[in-house]
């Protein structure tokens, strides 16, 4: 009696389990994945005449052939290249260490994601004061951003509204603010 029981409810569990599975099948079938390759052409994926690596930080070269939009995406391409390196380096780090190490690691994880959100409000809210396109870069205590210069090149009064953002946004003071203006 006792394995006829356990029987039904072995059978039961599988026939929820597939249920499951089953439901879960069907609200996602109607999702398509982005396919990339679609937006981006191969040149752009594989291009290597715009990101020149060396040591530690990555260069970015700005030549005559580039774009002001492809070169912000150069940037923004190379900053998030960092950080998934850095991010799967914390995250071996986690799963291989000590109770310790892995607590320091995931401070050090988690500090890395505020800076990428802090990075991120900061761009769109000087996108959104009417600038083509920024980015910016925390690091060394230090914040950098790169703007796309307006018309008549960047002024005084940009260069505070900018640096209002950041000090809105963060906990940065003026000294540690750099404007750079990309032409």
């Amino acid at each position: 009696m006792k394995n006829w029981k356990k029987n039904i409810v072995s059978i039961a569990v599988l026939l929820t389990v597939c249920a499951g599975i089953y439901v879960n099948w069907m609200y996602t079938e109607d999702y398509t994945t982005v396919d990339f390759v679609d937006t981006l052409d191969e040149n752009k994926i594989l291009s290597t005449d715009m990101l020149v690596m060396g040591g530690e930080n990555a260069n970015i070269e700005n030549t005559g052939n580039n774009t002001l939009s492809e070169y912000f995406a150069a940037v923004r391409l190379s900053r998030q290249e960092a950080r998934d390196s850095a991010v799967a380096l914390l995250q071996e780090a986690m799963a291989y260490s000590d109770s310790a190490a892995a607590a320091q690691s995931s401070e050090q994880l988690q500090e890395l994601v505020q800076t990428a959100l802090c990075e991120a409000q900061i761009e769109s809210l000087i996108i959104a004061k009417g600038y083509a396109d920024c980015v910016a870069y925390i690091a060394n205590d230090q914040i950098s951003v790169a703007v796309a210069a307006p018309e008549g090149g960047l002024q005084d009064t940009d260069v505070a509204l900018i640096a209002d953002v950041v000090i809105s946004q963060s906990e940065f003071s003026m000294v540690d603010i750099r404007v750079v203006e990309v032409p």
